[in-house]
């Protein structure tokens, strides 16, 4: 087997084909592992994640039990508290107030919300992670199956199961909080701006504003996070591509780095069409293989296909939209501090720098018309504060995220020449909550759109692959006819990666989900294989017995 692409999820298929029994090749053009799921020493001793920081749907999905990758080196910081809104800054219009803690505690985290934003919503807050926790839970599932209408009923099924002669969940209401937004619901449910604006902003880490259809469930999965915290890999995001790889090797899997894929190798089916027959890579190298993974963008695997690109792939064109977000990794000499909270509050998880959804609004409204944010609104993260392997004592890492920044700009303004002031006003809006934090930066990296792109292969800068849309999403991605992760018309070629649902984020469900295809697809092979061996062995042992 030939997996193209050594992220996360391509490396999750691997493992899992490996572990049963199937010889397994990750072909990568990188010369790092991982995508954007890796972690490189950026400045001297100190290590920058180059893409996810924060890991929160994997630690959902049981895969990182299933491998047992805690075996091959994976350890987790867990991020709790796991994220953190401040209160007002002085200078805004509104009352100050206290910050807002969530931790995986649920008392903590409501007494939290009774003291910024009133005992009703604290008493609101429980109930919602009462209701939301099983929906989220439905939702982790159906991420782990196929997006058939059959996986969706096995996945939301119970919700709705009676329940002594009566629904559990109407139908109705669970229609209209599934298809509906993230804002109406947070509207419903709570009064406190403030905690509507960091709830929105969580949930709009995951692409679509929460003004869009279908967003509630994005904003919901708060509900989860109070079993399981969003981790941060000891020593950066990559240690979880370093495990999976040591994982793989131990099944008698490889990767190789420096020579990725330049096409799909194809022969006859025996029917008249056409079927994958392996990969020929950049070196000229050719890989014979039984099946091939793509775990890399839809488009890239159109390409490799070329003319052997079947309608179904050949007329793929799944919206890509305009860019996504822009990050800025800054190395510092002290980590933000913000005031009337302690450091263990504010820098284990997620600093959610937004406290009011109008902000988020204008941000999203500026994207649409092509143009900057008029208002950079920024979610930090400093994980050097509980891991001192990524930086020397005295400094830290800082990644300040912006989101809603386009890759094409509708001036036609050069990223490259304005990527310097945008970082700095990136940095700003940190300031703005922490006094004194611009004054720490020592050194910048800045990844716009255009950047990430070019570093990470991310086509217009969408760390996402395809749009987080209502109509990109479960059976619609990346597009009808490519959602069974198979290829009609290319037998032998299978679909992983974030083009393909659950979508992006650290998941690892879509490689999994890829790999159980395909083994199931060959459940006879193995077995033959196995009845082969051990004819080989009773004759083996009959020859040894029979006198010479």
């Amino acid at each position: 087997m030939v997996v193209i692409g050594s992220g996360h999820n391509g490396l999750v298929a691997a493992c899992y084909l490996a572990r049963a029994g199937l010889s397994v090749e990750v072909v990568e053009s990188d010369d790092v592992l991982g995508g954007a799921v890796s972690t490189v020493e950026r400045w001297p001793g100190v290590l920058v994640d180059r893409g996810s920081s924060a890991h929160v749907i994997i630690r959902q999905s049981g895969i990182v039990e299933e491998l047992d990758l805690a075996a091959h080196g994976l350890r987790y910081v867990d991020c709790d508290p796991w994220a953190f809104a401040p209160a007002p800054s002085p200078g805004d219009p509104g009352p100050a107030g206290r910050p807002l803690v969530f931790s995986v505690d649920l008392d903590a985290t409501c007494a939290s919300i009774a003291a910024a934003c009133g005992p009703a919503d604290a008493a609101a807050y429980r109930r919602f992670v009462e209701v939301w926790g099983p929906r989220s839970r439905a939702v982790a599932a159906s991420f782990g199956r196929r997006p058939s209408p059959a996986g969706l009923i096995r996945s939301f099924w119970p919700l709705g199961a009676p329940s002594g002669g009566r629904p559990r969940t109407p139908g109705g209401e669970l229609a209209v909080d599934f298809l509906g937004s993230g804002d109406a619901l947070l509207d419903r449910w709570f009064t406190s701006e403030r905690l509507k604006a960091a709830l929105a902003w969580f949930g709009a880490q995951s692409g679509p504003p929460m003004s869009e259809p279908g967003t509630a469930a994005m904003v919901a999965w708060i509900a989860l996070l109070h079993d399981v915290p969003p981790g941060h890999p000891v020593g950066g995001s990559g240690g979880l591509t370093a495990a999976l790889r040591r994982r793989l090797e131990s099944d008698g899997g490889r990767v190789v780095l420096g020579d990725g894929a330049a096409r799909l190798l194809t022969g006859d089916d025996g029917a008249g069409g056409r079927r994958v027959t392996g990969v020929q890579t950049v070196s000229g190298r050719r890989i014979s293989a039984d099946a091939v993974v793509a775990a890399c963008h839809v488009n890239v695997t159109r390409d490799l296909a070329g003319e052997a690109a079947p309608p179904a792939l050949a007329d793929a064109d799944p919206p890509l939209g305009n860019g996504f977000g822009l990050v800025v990794r800054a190395l510092t000499d002290a980590p933000p501090a913000y005031p009337g909270v302690s450091p263990e509050d504010a820098l284990a998880g997620l600093q959610l720098l937004c406290t009011d959804r109008a902000e988020l609004a204008s941000a999203h409204g500026d994207w649409s018309a092509g143009r900057l944010p008029r208002v950079p609104v920024p979610l930090a993260m400093c994980f050097s504060a509980s891991d001192d392997t990524l930086a020397p004592p005295g400094r830290h890492v800082v990644t300040i995220w912006g989101q809603w920044y386009p890759y094409e700009l509708a001036d036609g303004g050069d990223w490259d020449a304005l990527a310097e002031s945008e970082a700095e006003r990136l940095v700003e809006a940190v300031d703005r909550y922490a006094p004194g934090f611009a004054a720490s930066v020592q050194r910048l990296h800045i990844q716009t759109p255009l950047a990430l792109e070019r570093e990470l292969s991310l086509l217009r800068g969408n760390v996402m692959h395809v749009e987080m849309g209502l109509a990109s999403m479960f059976a619609f991605r990346p597009t009808p006819a490519l959602s069974g992760y198979t290829v009609p018309g290319l037998p032998g070629l299978y679909l992983a990666g974030a083009s393909t649902h659950p979508g992006g984020g650290v998941s690892g469900n879509s490689g999994r989900t890829s790999a159980r295809l395909l083994l199931s697809d060959r459940r006879g092979l193995p077995r033959a294989r196995a009845t082969a061996g051990r004819a080989l062995r009773r004759a083996a042992a009959r020859l040894r017995r029979t006198p010479a």
